[in-house]
C-alpha cells in the first residue's frame, strides 16, 4: 500500500507561517495517521519525491521523517521506504517521551498543573 496516491493531496505547508516547514509536515502526517487517512503500513513517498511535490528542500522532508521515526509514528525500512506504524507501536514511544517531559518538569520545580499547562500550550501552538 502506498500513500503517494492520496498524500499529500492538495495540502501544502504554509510558507508564511511562523511554524517551521518540517514541523508543519510532521504534524500533518501525525494528523493523517491518527485519523486513519494514512493507514497502518501505508508507504510514504520517498524524501526527494515528496520534497518536489511540496516544493521544499529534501532536508525539510528528511527532518520531518526522522522526527516521526523517533516518535514511533513511522518506521524506515531502508530501500523499502518509510511506513506508518500502528498506534500501539507509537503509544510506547509517546509514553517514553511523556516520562522524559514529566521528569524534566519535576526537575525544574514545575507543578503538575504547570506542566500540563505548558504541554497544552505546546500542543495547541500553530
Amino acid at each position: 500500500m502506498t500513500a503517494m496516491d492520496g498524500f499529500p493531496g492538495s495540502w501544502r505547508p504554509n510558507t508564511s507561517s511562523g511554524v517551521a516547514l518540517f514541523e508543519q509536515l510532521r504534524l500533518r502526517i501525525i494528523e493523517l495517521a491518527d485519523s486513519g487517512v494514512l493507514a497502518v503500513g501505508a508507504k510514504l513517498p520517498p524524501v526527494r519525491n515528496l520534497a518536489g511535490v511540496l516544493d521544499v528542500a529534501p532536508h525539510t522532508v528528511a527532518r520531518a521523517y526522522k522526527e516521526l521515526e523517533v516518535a514511533g509514528v513511522v518506521a524506515t525500512r531502508g530501500r523499502n521506504g518509510t511506513i506508518v506504524c500502528a498506534r500501539d507501536d507509537r503509544w510506547g514511544a509517546l509514553a517514553e517521551v511523556a516520562g522524559q517531559y514529566a521528569a524534566a518538569a519535576k526537575a525544574q520545580g514545575a507543578s503538575f498543573a504547570e506542566a500540563v499547562q505548558l504541554l497544552a500550550a505546546a500542543y495547541d501552538a500553530d
